[in-house]
């Protein structure tokens, strides 16, 4: 069991050590049941989503509740849920993939399923006693009974912890009064079940509850929100008033909301991350489709430099974000594995296989929701005035994918979030950064080498811009911290910056190492445009990776610091070859044009 922990990294740990491409999993490493499941939802998606997108546009709830029923028959609501509950119990790859497949054909399908299989069902199989598990998991992995979770209100957003919802126990101490009011809660309006945060007396941190949506037991709900986006997806108030809870209803210990709050968003932050992706290839097929079509001046669009910038970057976008998605999934399931082999529950593995990467799955929901809405932007442009227009699905997807980079916790929490986890880690011993930093404070003391490497072997010099990109993260962070210690998180900007750094760290290395592997496996010439892909995605993570590196370095170091860090910024952000861009662009809008669609 040691080897197989020593070949994977633990969280964060991307950063300092070297992975091997044949260690990271890829789309292309699906199994035969992967495929099959994959191929399954997206029939269920193109016949029963796809096909009646206008009924989503005009916020007709009814029929997303209809299709969560149809999802629950063919037994995709309980893809993650253990067999002994009613589910197929199949591992986090497979989660992530159905996730994917089944998000694209409108943001409120994709939301009512995400808010129900993850933040709806998931505190229940991860923190829920036996008698809860078997009382309620069943009907929630079958589509009997829908799950929603109530977390926010009106004073409590990305301060989680600050809600006033009260909990009061009975004098015969037999019960839970619970009082309070609750916003933005999906799936509110058809739900059976919520899941629902409250403070008891003065404690610290909330508790979380399992409560039965009655009418009847002081819970009203109130009027639909109407929104921008994910116009069918049920979003109302929630109000209890005096609502009594069974103790036994108490989910985990007393005060132990807080941490189910945000190991159930850790799931849900790699899971938002996977139901971005195939909006992505979608968009990108329909755009490219366009452009084909579209002539201008005699000449298809699609033949316009302008518009093969745009549809190359959608592309190589949408390629990074699978590499990086799949890869951190395969590492949460393996991990869950080896804690399932070394003896703990099902349960408690699969806490910890979560935790351990929470790093990467705030760094996926950022990367991966951002992309998503630039690719949708693009999509509109690439349609012109007709995309501006609710006859083309473009505006719709533009609008459903706004809302990507606010739920999970906004991009801007999870940027600090990404690099305070990071810090805290290395404080507790688990990803040694320290060491690597002294190493680089010292190369930037010495003479720098003016030997010529030999990068003829392919990705040999990418692999070497991104070991100099982790220097740039390892010298911005180190100092930082020295300087601030403790108080780094006050600066919030700084930070910021530094996620951005190591967001496209993770990303560029993903895309780099699946496409190394894949090249090994099919031979180069198979992978052309895919390496083509991997080495602009790189080209533009130097150019960011640059930028926040001296907005940072500006930030907080002055004089000889300043000058010397600027100079290792430069040493650190040069290549010995620059890639022909506009030549790798093209090579990725000529393959997506002859394909007329998104192909890898």
């Amino acid at each position: 069991m040691e080897a197989i922990e020593k070949d994977i990294l633990r969280g964060g740990q991307f950063l300092v050590k070297e992975t091997k491409c044949e260690d990271v999993f890829t789309p292309e490493d699906f199994s035969e049941e992967q495929q099959m499941m994959k191929d399954a939802v997206m029939e269920f998606n193109d016949r029963e989503i796809i096909a009646h997108r206008e009924r989503f546009e005009k916020k007709d709830y009814a029929f997303t509740e209809e299709c969560m029923r149809k999802a629950g028959e063919l037994g995709f609501l309980g893809v993650a849920v253990p067999e002994a509950y009613g589910g197929l119990g199949m591992g986090f790859v497979s989660t992530c993939l159905t996730c994917d497949y089944i998000s694209s054909g409108t943001g409120s399908f994709s939301t009512a399923f995400g808010a129900h299989t993850g933040i709806g069902t998931m505190p229940i199989t991860l923190y829920g006693t036996e008698e809860q598990k078997q009382k309620y998991v069943p009907k929630l992995a079958s589509g009997e009974w829908f799950g929603a979770y109530c977390l926010t209100e009106p004073g409590a957003g990305s301060d989680a912890n600050s809600g006033k919802t009260t909990a009061e126990l009975s004098e015969d101490g037999k019960s839970y009064k619970i009082n309070g009011q609750k916003m933005w809660i999906s799936n509110a309006g058809f739900c059976k079940l919520f899941i629902v945060f409250a403070r008891i007396e003065d404690d610290k941190n909330i508790t979380g509850f399992i409560v039965e949506n009655d009418p009847s037991n002081g819970i009203t709900l109130g009027e639909e929100e109407h929104k921008l986006g994910i116009r069918a997806s049920s979003t109302r108030q929630v109000f209890f008033n005096d609502t009594v809870v069974p103790v036994e209803n108490m989910l985990s210990e007393r005060g132990n909301g807080f941490k189910i709050a945000m190991n159930a968003l850790n799931v849900g932050r790699i899971k938002l991350a996977a139901a971005c992706l195939d909006s992505q290839r979608r968009i990108l097929s329909y755009a490219v489709n366009y452009a084909n079509e579209r002539k201008q001046f005699k000449t298809p669009i699609a033949d316009f430099g302008a518009i093969k910038t745009k549809l190359a970057q959608m592309a190589t976008s949408a390629y990074a974000g699978e590499s990086a998605t799949y890869r951190a999934a395969k590492n949460i399931e393996d991990r869950i594995a080896i804690r399932e082999a070394s003896g703990n529950s099902h349960q408690e593995a699969e806490l910890k296989g979560v935790e351990e990467y929470a790093i990467e799955c705030s760094i996926l929901k950022v990367a991966v929701s951002e992309d998503v809405q630039n690719c949708a932007d693009e999509g509109i442009q690439i349609f012109g005035g007709m995309g501006f227009s609710e006859e083309t699905p473009m505006e719709a997807a533009w609008r459903d994918a706004r809302i990507a980079r606010i739920y999970e916790g906004t991009n801007e929490i999870n940027r600090m979030l990404s690099v305070g986890m990071l810090v805290k880690k290395a404080m507790r011993g688990h990803v040694d950064l320290l060491n690597p930093a002294m190493k680089v404070q010292e190369e930037l003391m010495g003479i720098p080498s003016f030997e010529t490497p030999d990068y003829s072997e392919l990705f040999s010099e990418e692999k070497a811009m991104i070991a100099k990109l982790k220097k740039v993260f390892l010298m911005v962070a180190g100092a930082a911290v020295q300087k601030f210690g403790q108080d780094l998180e006050e600066h919030q900007q700084l930070l910021i910056a530094a996620a951005d750094i190591l967001i496209e760290i993770y990303m560029a290395e993903s895309t780099i190492l699946r496409t190394e592997k894949n090249a090994k496996r099919f031979g180069e010439d198979a992978q052309k445009v895919q390496i083509a892909m991997a080495k602009l995605y790189l080209y533009n993570a130097v150019s960011i990776v640059e930028g926040k590196g001296k907005e940072s370095i500006i930030s907080f170091a002055e004089g000889d610091e300043q000058r010397m860090m600027l100079m290792g910024l430069k040493r650190f952000t040069k290549y010995q070859n620059y890639p022909d861009i506009v030549d790798l662009r093209n090579e990725i809008a000529e393959k997506v044009k002859a394909e007329n669609k998104y192909c890898f």
